[in-house]
């Protein structure tokens, strides 16, 4: 039983990864329709932001907390901008285009995104990430089950951000503009919304979320590299299908399920199925059974059908 608890609490440190990522998939498919596959480049960009802040900025002896939050803030400027740029420049003029036309620019993006850091760094191992907290530091959660304080720490900005955007989203101003926006872009207009503005808002949310991942990854792992963000954003993708896409409690569900899966598959799974190469192809075929007998995801998609 030990065992069994300790791989859940695993399985829930790897899903609030793919949670916070995953916000940003359904805070712009939520609005706009576009499956943004370069967000996990955000998230790879968010790290590398925050590495690049520490190596700049931080001067030596400065204490750990205050360390982490300029990072924070050095990782988040640099996801948000290019959120930003990748709206304005890729995704805006292709808004009255086919479906397919934004999807292709996406990946194209995302290429593009991964050898510009690529080239800023061109060594081939994955570059050291500062250990602020020690990732030995184990919080004890009771029956011998333990989690890092790294660990921890992704596990608490997941909830917080979830819970953050929700009531963000329900009950702000600027939340109800983001609703009428996805219900109804041309309609939200004529009532005097800025729906260019609320749709950048919605990419750099999201964008900041995945900049708190990227940062909790590298204090959690040690190290970042410019591919990083390609699996995690596959996986993010579908723990917001998973839980509903657009459904902003649904990304975070079906982050912390995916997770789970993974970790039980490698440890559970009958040979030859077991071990941490097979924990891809499990965490997938829950995502097919899900699509197959849910469609909508676990919590329902809230996506408004447009005339």
């Amino acid at each position: 039983m030990q065992l069994f608890m300790q791989q859940l609490v695993n399985g829930i440190v790897l899903g609030a990864t793919y949670g916070l990522v995953a916000l940003g998939y359904t805070m712009v498919y939520g609005i706009v329709q576009l499956i943004n596959f370069a967000h996990g480049e955000i998230f790879m960009l968010g790290a590398f932001g925050a590495l690049v802040t520490y190596n700049e900025l931080v001067p030596a002896g400065t204490p750990a907390v205050i360390a982490i939050l300029i990072m924070l803030v050095g990782g988040m400027a640099v996801s948000v901008t290019a959120a930003v740029l990748m709206e304005r420049f890729a995704y805006r003029p292709l808004r009255g285009a086919p479906r397919l036309a934004p999807l292709i620019t996406a990946l194209g993006v995302s290429i593009f995104l991964q050898e510009l850091v690529r080239n800023f760094y061109p060594a081939t191992s994955d570059k050291p990430f500062p250990q602020l907290v020690d990732p030995s530091y184990q919080v004890h959660l009771g029956g011998g089950v333990t989690i890092s304080a790294p660990s921890l720490l992704t596990v608490v900005a997941a909830v917080i951000g979830m819970l953050a955007l929700s009531t963000f989203v329900r009950r702000s101003r600027t939340g109800r503009a983001m609703q009428a926006t996805a219900q109804d872009p041309d309609t939200a207009r004529l009532m005097g919304i800025n729906t260019d503005r609320i749709i950048v808002l919605a990419f750099m949310l999201g964008a900041a979320l995945a900049a708190v991942s990227g940062l909790s990854y590298g204090l959690q792992f040690g190290s970042v590299a410019p591919r990083m963000g390609a699996l995690v954003g596959v996986k993010a993708f579908t723990a917001a299908v998973l839980g509903g896409i657009g459904n902003i409690s649904g990304a975070v569900l079906g982050g912390f399920l995916l997770g789970i899966v993974e970790v039980m598959a490698t440890q559970y799974a009958p040979d030859p199925f077991s071990g941490g190469s097979w924990a891809n192809a499990w965490g997938f075929v829950v995502l097919i059974l899900v699509l197959v007998f849910r469609p909508n995801g676990l919590l329902g998609e809230r996506v408004a059908a447009r005339a």
